[in-house]
């Protein structure tokens, strides 16, 4: 079984975006700390989930059992929900629903901020990267 913690960061609101992956499994740790482009906190959540499944899919990790952790409930409920009503979201989703047949389990569940710290350092260190390559511009 594969612990997947996911967060996004922005700087503004909408701002310039990074997101973070903390993966725990059976002798594997790994950290990821990525660039995402200027977005809303809610659209960089969205995003983050979104790179996290590619992620997943390129490692060939789909057949694992994998609980994907968020402290985004936006994020959380959609996903359960299968249904958002709001057109900034909409898209996300759909994007979403494309990848999830590819995992034999996958399980999103809410957890709270104070539990997900390793993904938010990472996150935060995505910001750290968008911003500098803003800067290079």
């Amino acid at each position: 079984m594969l612990k997947v913690y996911l967060d996004a960061s922005t700087k503004g609101n909408p701002g310039p975006s990074g997101g973070g992956l903390l993966i725990v499994g059976e002798d594997l740790h790994e950290q990821h700390a990525f660039v995402l482009p200027t977005l809303t906190n809610h659209q960089a959540e969205f995003a983050a989930m979104h790179h996290a499944l590619e992620f997943l899919l390129t490692k060939e990790w789909q057949d694992q059992t994998i609980m994907l952790y968020t402290d985004s409930k936006v994020v959380a409920q959609t996903i359960d929900k299968n249904y958002t009503n709001n057109p900034d979201f909409r898209k996300y989703l759909e994007e979403i629903q494309e990848l999830l047949p590819y995992f034999t389990l996958l399980i999103v569940q809410w957890i709270p901020e104070s539990q997900n710290k390793g993904a938010d350092h990472l996150a935060r260190q995505g910001v750290a990267k968008a911003l500098k390559l803003q800067d290079r511009r």
